[in-house]
């Protein structure tokens, strides 16, 4: 609730938070950035683009699949190489 007893709106708790952040001594935190934070360590966790979005708050996949890819990617990534290591292992 606002100092008015009135409810945020979705501008008025990103500016409260910046505010806040600021007071704090950190300028370079924001909401969105802890947002995007929660969503990229939910996926690179492993969870579906569906949990994720129920912590977030997303109401589509379309921004969430772009955590959800990069995310995938890594994990593939990092198996690719394990098995150019399993080449040079067996060798």
């Amino acid at each position: 609730m606002t100092e008015f007893n009135r409810p945020f709106t979705a501008n008025g708790v990103g500016n409260w938070f910046r505010k806040r952040c600021n007071e704090a001594g950190l300028p370079h935190c924001s909401s969105h950035g802890l947002r995007k934070a929660a969503a990229s360590r939910l996926a690179d966790r492993g969870a579906t683009e569906h949990q994720i979005m129920s912590i977030t708050g997303h109401t589509t996949s379309k921004e969430v699949t772009r955590y959800t890819k990069a995310a995938n990617q890594k994990r593939l990534a990092k198996s690719a190489v394990g098995l150019m290591n399993k080449d040079f292992e067996d060798e």
